[in-house]
């Protein structure tokens, strides 16, 4: 284990920059005192924000970059100019080269991700990288993947989220063997797509050592905790993830309006203002910042591009937690004997 976790940062990702990414580093910091950073992006404007944190300047160094990646640009025109002189780029590359041990960027999503499977490469066995993050339930909390990183899933790609997944939830929710469903349109075994099936009919009869399979999950079942990790494909990953975003934005704005409504409600709001706070926290997925990037050779955190200093903080916490945790290790040490042995071994009666 690493005497320090060393932590790149694209300090010109997401919307707001250096203004953000400063601060929340020295959130995150104070919490972990056995962090160094490295700050990838425009010197001037880093170092100026860095100034105000002597602490955290103290265990930083900087490092240039001219190019910034926009929050618009496509994943293909974010490579062509951004590869290998960006500061998305060189936070990637610093985790190849053993500079550091996590990258973490609010930046482009899509540029993140294609430049992380280019520099870093995918791990031997898995085929795609998924990305995972942790989801509010009423049982606590659980893993979802892939929130986005790819369409499409066939039986072998479903398997490796859940061996994947598996690995996150016995690091970040501490459950040695944690229950995995893959997300359907319904919980009978006829149900749903093939690919889905067939992911289904494999996971139940090999008995994965390291996760113990639930069957098929709907999509009110990711709310209620019924397992610890959800696998899905990342276009209804994706879709499920912004629906539950949406609907916890509702829901506040409805609980604002309704609060407003008489001067009895408005003091009514001032007594418990800080309940509605724990709730709007508790109901909307995209305040448990930092998505995981798995199945590369190397961690990548993506934090939500507008993020405040708090929530970039909560993705550098992650990042922290995955490397102190070993989750590379954990997740190459599960393909090996698990999904390497269901992608090889035929399964009777599995559907073609």
């Amino acid at each position: 284990m690493p005497e320090k976790v060393r932590i790149a940062l694209d300090a010109m990702g997401g919307d707001h920059g250096p203004a953000v990414v400063i601060p929340g580093a020295a959130l995150a910091q104070s919490r972990h005192p056995d962090t160094e950073f490295i700050f990838f992006g425009a010197s001037s404007a880093i170092e100026g924000v860095l100034a105000s944190y002597p602490q955290l300047k103290a265990v930083s160094r900087v490092v240039h970059a001219d190019i910034a990646i926009k929050m618009d640009d496509k994943p293909s025109q974010a490579l062509r100019y951004g590869r290998g002189k960006s500061s998305m780029w060189l936070a990637i590359d610093a985790v190849k080269n053993g500079q550091a041990d996590v990258a973490v960027s609010a930046g482009n999503t899509g540029a993140l991700m294609a430049m992380a499977k280019i520099n870093l490469r995918t791990m031997a066995g898995i085929e795609r990288p998924a990305i995972a993050a942790i989801w509010p339930t009423l049982r606590g909390e659980s893993v979802v993947l892939d929130l986005g990183a790819s369409i499409g899933a066939d039986a072998q790609h479903l398997i490796d989220m859940a061996v994947m997944g598996s690995a996150m939830a016995r690091i970040l929710l501490n459950i040695d063997r944690p229950s995995v469903g893959l997300l359907n349109i319904g919980v009978e075994e006829i149900k749903g797509l093939d690919e889905v099936r067939e992911a289904g009919q494999i996971l139940r009869e090999r008995e994965l050592p390291h996760l113990r399979y639930a069957g098929f999950v709907e999509g009110d079942d990711i709310g209620k905790g019924t397992v610890d990790v959800v696998v899905t494909e990342g276009f209804a990953g994706n879709i499920a993830l912004k629906a539950a975003e949406g609907t916890a934005r509702q829901i506040a704005g409805y609980l604002k309006a309704a609060m407003r409504e008489t001067i009895w409600t408005r003091i009514g709001y001032l007594f418990a203002r800080g309940a509605f706070r724990k709730l709007a926290a508790k109901i909307d997925p995209g305040r448990a910042n930092g998505g995981v990037f798995v199945g590369l050779n190397g961690i990548v955190i993506k934090s939500h591009g507008g993020a405040d200093a708090n929530g970039f903080s909560a993705a550098v916490d992650i990042g922290y937690q995955m490397v102190r945790n070993d989750l590379k290790a954990k997740i190459g040490q599960a393909l090996v004997p698990e999904a390497r042995v269901v992608a090889d071994a035929p399964v009777a009666g599995a559907i073609s």
